[in-house]
């Protein structure tokens, strides 16, 4: 914790403080030039395992402009145009030739995919290449994103499909299968440059939550907890990255202070709590993060010792959350291991509701558990866990807050994690 001009920023333990001043921010074509550099090491190194580990002989990715598939568009330079029909062709030859991969459309992808097609003709062409393609390779297996459970690995439209097999000869359209598990593996799995480039991003994530939690933002008695939505939103517009979902800051007091400034009252003042509930994405990663803070009354040092302890006990939840993970558990056995351990510490009723994070918010890793489901999450709690895969540390626990009448109060935090080799 702390104290920024009467207010009390009320953090994760542990969590560092961003050194002399606003962590820095990337021009954009600075990120242009490392994020080509991410991509390939990617393409080299993520795409095989996701192909072989889902036994897939050829992927086929297709989409058009104004309606790219989400796997498609982490697959592609950021300073390009794709327009039109888009087809990107993965086919592994094996080990030792490894996974050819050709971009069939007039994108330009930076020398990244082999280019068959010059374009600046009908896309009917694209079709008749495809065929080609695939007659000329004869996998067994192809994949398209057909997926049923996670959402980014269904972005192949009916329309598409139908043109698709329309194009292929019948053997082949025999052989269209999901792409679902590559499509998991691929997006879920960060590279080791992506993993430090993330830490660089939560650093702007977390700083931006301080100024938030700031007098720069926020004058008690007059700063309602509407005006910090927008000031986050507007910080993002102004410091070039952008907002991960709708930004939520939540207003949270005693009932008593409650009835004497009515339910209907938005405007922070002394000794009130906000959560926040805020991410932002930038060099192609996203944040999650739910984080607290206190408006200190006059003479106060402290938030009540009540919420102190409440934040201790989600501080422990943390520390057991973060030491249960193990490679190879599908996310409901994370979960259920996880609260056990929790349940047998004597953390009070904890709650957990972690889900995957990186190149998308909610998905495609090993969900862990939902909050109004901590059993069984059929399907995307069926998910296994690899290395290198990110996560949002999403949980709670609840408990009486004495100085507020007994009165209960859910202490939610959410930090971002990485499960390594090395653990989480």
């Amino acid at each position: 914790m702390r104290i920024v001009g009467g207010l009390l920023f009320m953090k994760k333990k542990g969590m560092s403080e961003a050194a002399g001043g606003f962590p820095e921010i990337l021009p954009v074509r600075e990120r242009s030039e490392i994020l080509k550099r991410v991509l390939a090491d990617r393409l080299e190194n993520v795409l095989p395992t996701a192909m072989r580990e889902s036994g897939l002989d050829m992927w086929l990715i297709i989409c058009q402009e104004d309606d790219l598939d989400p796997v498609y568009e982490t697959m592609i330079p950021m300073d390009t145009w794709c327009p039109i029909l888009q087809m990107l062709i993965f086919y592994d030859r094996g080990p030792e030739e490894g996974v050819e991969r050709i971009n069939l459309s007039f994108t330009d992808t930076k020398g990244l995919y082999d280019q068959p097609w010059e374009g600046r003709s009908h896309h009917s062409a694209q079709w008749e290449i495809i065929r080609e393609i695939v007659e000329e390779r004869d996998p067994e297996r192809i994949g398209i994103n057909t997926g049923s459970i996670q959402w980014a690995a269904g972005g192949l439209t009916h329309n598409l499909y139908t043109q698709l097999v329309d194009a292929l000869p019948r053997r082949y359209v025999n052989r269209l299968e999901s792409a679902e598990g590559c499509a998991t593996r691929w997006l879920a799995t960060l590279t080791d440059e992506e993993i430090s480039i993330y830490d660089d991003v939560v650093k702007v994530a977390h700083a931006l939550i301080a100024e938030c939690y700031s007098r720069r933002a926020i004058t008690p008695g007059v700063t309602t907890i509407g005006d910090l939505k927008w000031h986050y939103w507007q910080r993002c517009v102004d410091l070039g990255v952008s907002v991960a979902f709708n930004p939520v800051f939540l207003l949270i007091r005693s009932e008593e202070e409650t009835k004497m400034h009515g339910e209907d009252d938005d405007t922070i003042r002394p000794g009130d709590l906000i959560r926040c509930d805020v991410g932002l994405r930038y060099m192609r990663l996203i944040t999650d993060h739910q984080e607290w803070g206190y408006v200190l009354r006059p003479g106060e040092a402290d938030a009540p010792e009540g919420v102190r302890g409440l934040m201790a006990e989600a501080n422990r939840l943390q520390d057991v959350y973060m030491a249960e993970f193990r490679r190879g558990l599908t996310g409901d056995q994370l979960l259920g291991n996880m609260l056990a351990r929790a349940r047998e510490e004597g953390i009070p009723t904890p709650r957990i509701y972690s889900h995957s994070l990186g190149h998308l918010l909610h998905e495609p890793g090993p969900l862990i558990g939902l909050p109004w489901e901590q059993e069984r999450n059929e399907g995307r709690g069926d998910v296994v866990l690899e290395h290198n895969y990110a996560f949002t540390a999403e949980l709670s626990v609840e408990g009486p807050v004495p100085e507020w009448g007994g009165q209960r109060l859910r202490f939610a935090l959410e930090e971002d994690v990485v499960y390594t080799e090395e653990g989480c």
